[in-house]
């Protein structure tokens, strides 16, 4: 991870191929071709004018990937196609470039997502499973 004042840049344990466009390809996607395989994300410090970035978006969590897209200068696709290991990473360095309440909403964001994300899998663990005999 390599820093300057207004700048912090954060290696990905697994880059991301993006197409023309700059949007993220699906790992399942062996169709499009890739255009570039991003392997760091730069960070630029955060503005006021970044808070209104997702001033209409309904969920918190999406909130915060397209203020961390916006910071990186990338399409929100490729925060959507970071793994978590990666996510979490970026997570611990941007409080320290973002004010107090945007560190203090992101935190808390992440944190419903995690217990969502949980109850979700505990949901799908107690479903009983299908043996196929009638």
């Amino acid at each position: 991870m390599a820093r300057t004042k207004n700048r912090i840049a954060i290696e990905l344990d697994s880059p991301i191929e993006i197409d023309a466009d700059g949007v993220a390809i699906p790992d399942d996607d062996e169709t499009t071709e890739v255009a570039e395989t991003i392997t760091s994300l730069h960070f630029r410090k955060m503005k006021v004018k970044d808070t209104l970035v997702a001033e209409e978006e309904k969920s918190e969590l999406k909130s915060g990937y397209l203020l961390f897209a916006r910071l990186a200068g990338v399409d929100v696709s490729v925060i959507e196609e970071l793994d978590v290991e990666d996510l979490e990473k970026i997570s611990e360095v941007m409080p320290q470039f973002m004010g107090k309440s945007a560190a203090l909403t992101l935190a808390e964001a992440q944190t419903r997502a995690k217990e969502a994300a949980v109850e979700r899998a505990m949901g799908k663990a107690k479903q009983p499973q299908s043996t196929g005999e009638s």
